[in-house]
């Protein structure tokens, strides 16, 4: 194997690496903006009103989507490291996971985020949770799980950037690889490696 193969070997063998790496961090966001957000509740109000995020359809949205995700990336984690070279439903299931976990982690986020003022119905009226000083773990719980939700993703981005990095891989290779007894002549390239007469 010549020199250069051996450093886009090693180089693809780090990226594969940093990407599982990635993938789990976005799994594991996953579940715990999910979790953070489906335990937040507040006692509120006269009558006694307990808010969760179930009170909110942009939050029911970011645990069931963070939820979903999370299991997806989990089996294209799966896939990743347990696929075979010629595995024709890892090659079929791993771009749909990977396009639908991005979806719903993006979407989720947003919705989150474009709930951020945390209103209710209450009594005919529209009713601020986050306007009492009663509701400050409650909004900073919320808050936190919006945050952990963008981070992971943030870290599908990364992890879809380090799958398609370019590791400098050409299509053609020359005649029959270092030490070939094939004639340069009909090789498909004539520079890298120097094939024996």
């Amino acid at each position: 194997m010549c020199e250069s193969e051996k450093k886009k070997e090693s180089c693809k063998g780090a990226l594969y690496c940093v990407n599982l790496a990635l993938r789990i961090v976005v799994m594991g966001l996953a579940v715990a903006a999910a979790a953070l957000m489906a335990t937040v509740f507040l006692y509120y109000g006269g009558p006694l009103h307990t808010i969760t995020y179930k009170d909110f359809g942009p939050f029911v949205y970011l645990v069931v989507a963070s939820s979903i995700g999370a299991f997806m990336e989990a089996i294209a984690i799966f896939l990743t490291v347990c696929k075979k070279k010629d595995d024709e439903p890892a090659k079929v299931l791993l771009p749909l996971l990977d396009a639908a976990v991005p979806v719903l982690l993006y979407s989720a986020t947003a919705a989150a985020f474009a709930a951020g003022d945390m209103s209710y119905c209450a009594v005919g009226k529209r009713v601020g949770v986050c306007t009492t000083a009663a509701a400050g773990n409650f909004c900073n719980q919320v808050h936190i799980a919006m945050y952990v939700s963008l981070a992971a993703g943030v870290s599908v981005l990364f992890a879809e950037i380090v799958k398609n990095w370019p590791t400098g891989e050409k299509k053609k290779e020359c005649g029959g690889g270092c030490g070939s007894d094939s004639d340069s002549d009909k090789s498909p390239c004539h520079h890298g490696c120097h094939s024996k007469h």
